[in-house]
């Protein structure tokens, strides 16, 4: 009963999570802030979307998966990391590509 209790407040707070995530960004596709919200919301992952601010749909926490999200998957951030660049100098060599899919986010579709 527990197992199906925490199955079905995973699948709450996921969805609760895109919802925030459209609401914060409604140029994100559906499809996206679902990915983004189960991502980040994963039990046991550590990531932003398990924080008492991810779990609260704070601004700032919701706004931190959706940067992370789009640097792991509109960006070269993972190939700049495979090929030996730090954290810092890899976020700072994608942050206008970062920026320019925020942008588009921010603006309903």
């Amino acid at each position: 009963r527990q197992e199906v209790r925490r199955v079905e407040q995973d699948r709450d707070l996921g969805n609760r999570m895109a919802d925030a995530i459209r609401e914060l960004f409604p140029g994100c596709p559906p499809a996206e802030a679902l990915a983004i919200a189960a991502h980040t919301t994963a039990r046991g992952s550590g990531r932003v979307g398990r924080t008492a601010a991810g779990k609260a749909l704070d601004e700032k926490a919701i706004a931190a998966a959706a940067i992370a999200a789009i640097r792991h998957t509109h960006t070269g951030y993972d190939e700049l990391l495979m090929g030996g660049l730090d954290r810092i100098d890899a976020r700072d060599a994608v942050r206008e590509a970062v920026d320019r899919v925020l942008d588009r986010w921010r603006k309903p579709p």
